[in-house]
């Protein structure tokens, strides 16, 4: 059976680099008309944008409010908070683009009694601070990733199984950001700190798979492959289960921990594909070739 797999990826590896290549080709066209469609690569939630969230402490029907009101705020977003046991509704989260004053009185109108701290929280970001955020921990992504491409091309002093190694990563975070649009996500400072996360979950088995190929030669090209997956696709399956059971337990009462943890679980689903495809179609290419 091992020795099928061999032949069968000896034969069909260059081919297999299609099926990434593919969606990466993908990801860039949707991801070109989503910006000339919405002026940016992903939508934002008021930690970015600025707006008022509200926390009403009460059992309301979170689709009658939406209904009512989806026409009275400004880019109305509602979210439910339950108990991780009873799964018992706690409390509602209200985000909106519209101001304070204005997302009070009209709540209070509809349900037809004061918000107070007692039954209620607001919180209100600044327009201002928002982007000053956004802008600021897109800078941290640009650095880290410049960064991440410097040490590795140190390490490896090669330029085609540098570049393998950068590209998948790039593809991880590409192909997240992507599925991230397609499924609405609204990012939060949360979603752009799980991308600057991703980074480093991205190069690790890439950094593996290089080491094992380049820098041992006691097996043939194929067996140090094999090596390599054993212990690569073990590290990252391990890593996507415990950020699954986080997100099945987070899921119902932390809206950032969720957005993180969802982001992780996608970007590290697309890190086995870019990693056992992509990084190795190249990098046995390219030894070959070599020989």
């Amino acid at each position: 059976m091992k020795q099928k797999i061999q032949n069968f990826h000896d034969r069909y590896y260059k081919t297999l680099l299609l099926i990434p290549l593919a969606l990466l080709l993908f990801s860039f066209i949707y991801l070109g008309f989503f910006y000339q469609k919405n002026g940016d690569f992903f939508y934002k939630d008021i930690s970015l944008t600025g707006g008022t969230s509200v926390t009403i402490y009460d059992n309301i029907n979170i689709e009658e409010l939406t209904q009512a009101l989806q026409n009275q705020l400004d880019d109305l977003n509602t979210r439910q908070i339950y108990d991780i046991i009873t799964r018992e509704q706690k409390a509602i989260i209200i985000e909106t683009k519209s101001d304070g004053e204005t997302t009070k009185q009209i709540l209070e109108n509809y349900l037809g009694y004061e918000l107070n701290s007692e039954n209620s929280s607001f919180e209100f970001t600044d327009s201002i601070l928002g982007e000053n955020f956004y802008k600021q921990l897109l800078t941290a992504i640009l650095v880290a990733f410049v960064f991440m491409a410097i040490v590795v091309f140190i390490i490896f002093r090669t330029f085609v199984p540098s570049s393998a190694v950068i590209i998948s990563a790039f593809a991880d975070i590409l192909m997240a950001l992507v599925t991230a649009d397609i499924l609405g996500i609204k990012m939060s400072i949360g979603g752009i700190v799980a991308f600057l996360m991703l980074i480093g979950y991205s190069v690790d088995t890439d950094i593996l798979l290089t080491t094992r190929i380049l820098k041992r030669h006691e097996d043939t090209l194929n067996k140090r492959i094999f090596g390599a997956f054993k212990t690569g696709i073990t590290m990252t399956l391990t890593s996507l289960l415990a950020v699954i059971i986080a997100l099945i337990i987070v899921s119902s009462f932390s809206v950032i921990l969720n957005q993180i943890f969802t982001i992780l679980a996608i970007g590290l689903g697309f890190d086995i594909l870019n990693t056992w495809i992509t990084n190795v179609s190249i990098l046995k290419w390219y030894v070959e070739r070599k020989k």
